[in-house]
């Protein structure tokens, strides 16, 4: 039987791919792409897959799955160290490395499934820190020039969820990504009261690399969001949507007791998933089909076994409509969507 793309992400849901390579150094995985490019064949490339919600009729083209190995560090006493990750490192791993090499910066990143090149790509977030914090180089292959060129992180274009490699999702195949890390046993401030609340800490105090991890993944496990076989609240792409950020007008819309949170040129940032909840979507809920919204977290959309990315999409689309009905607002996906789409409002 031909792969297909529901072996190869975390929501298990995608057609047969035309064909599958699996690049597992950088000269294979620059190959594969310029291969594909020079007959005009339609290339993917997927790392843990778990970004990604592909269609039903699969793909037509070449899947490049990107399993490049490697990390090189140097250290110093002033600068921190200096870490480049090859793309297709597992991201957790990375961070696990971090934390028992007492390298803070990336450790409320801990439990994100995925690969480490595609965390510049979403600008990857959780728990108060970001990838953008800590990205100090992204070296690609530029696809339309058919060369390498190195970003420097001010020329990323990070924002929320999101970055010029994501703005032009096409162009550029990332290699490896350099990451600035202090040294230091202990956390960077810990931003996030769910967080601080697990470490026992106040707002914007420090706490062991260790501990900070250790909590992460206790919250992560208690909402589906670490990887488990058994567990189909895990088969999902983690949150479907993004947090909705709006301007002054759009925030004034909000009941008095919607989450508020400060976000970049005075916006104000609210929880898709309290908007989902008071919308009427519960936990558990579903269309009579396999895909249904998780037990364990308002955001992740999950496959119960056998679900069809159309019935994903299905649900998500019924998600969107009851919150922009009750709230006028829309909301975003945050996974690629390949050969498939959200229906129509």
């Amino acid at each position: 039987m031909p792969p297909t793309l529901a072996d190869l992400t975390t929501l298990r849901v995608g057609g047969a791919a035309r064909e599958v390579v699996v690049a597992e150094d950088e000269a294979a995985l620059v190959y594969a792409v310029r291969r594909a490019d020079a007959t005009g064949t339609p290339a993917l490339l997927v790392g843990g897959g778990s970004n990604l919600v592909v269609g039903d009729d699969g793909y037509p083209g070449t899947v490049v799955v990107v399993r490049t190995r490697g990390v090189s560090t140097e250290s110093d006493t002033c600068g921190g160290a200096w870490v480049t990750v090859a793309a297709g490192e597992p991201w957790d791993d990375v961070v696990a490395r971090a934390v028992a090499e007492e390298w803070a910066g990336v450790e409320a990143l801990s439990g994100i499934p995925g690969s480490a090149g595609a965390t510049p790509v979403q600008n990857v977030g959780a728990y108060g820190q970001e990838v953008a914090d800590v990205v100090a180089r992204v070296r690609t292959f530029d696809r339309a020039a058919g060369v390498q060129r190195t970003f420097m992180a001010a020329d990323c274009g990070f924002g929320y969820r999101t970055s010029r490699f994501k703005a032009d999702p096409w162009r550029h195949v990332v290699l490896d990504v350099s990451f600035q890390l202090r040294l230091s046993p202990t956390s960077e401030p810990v931003r996030y009261a769910e967080l601080a609340h697990a470490l026992g800490v106040d707002v914007g105090a420090r706490a062991p690399l260790a501990e900070v991890r250790a909590a992460v993944l206790a919250l992560r496990r208690a909402k589906g969001m670490v990887l488990d076989d058994a567990d189909h609240d895990t088969w999902s792409v983690g949150s479907f949507f993004t947090n909705p950020v709006l301007d002054d007008a759009g925030a004034a819309t909000l009941p008095a007791d919607a989450p508020r949170y400060p976000a970049p040129a005075g916006r104000v940032k609210t929880s898709a998933a309290w908007l989902i909840e008071r919308s009427g979507v519960g936990r558990g809920h579903s269309l009579g089909s396999p895909a249904a919204v998780s037990t364990k977290h308002s955001l992740a959309l999950t496959n119960r076994g056998g679900a069809s990315a159309a019935d994903v999409l299905a649900l998500a689309a019924e998600v969107r409509d009851r919150v922009h009905d009750r709230f006028g607002i829309t909301l975003e996906p945050e996974p690629t969507l390949v050969g498939c789409a959200l229906p129509p409002a």
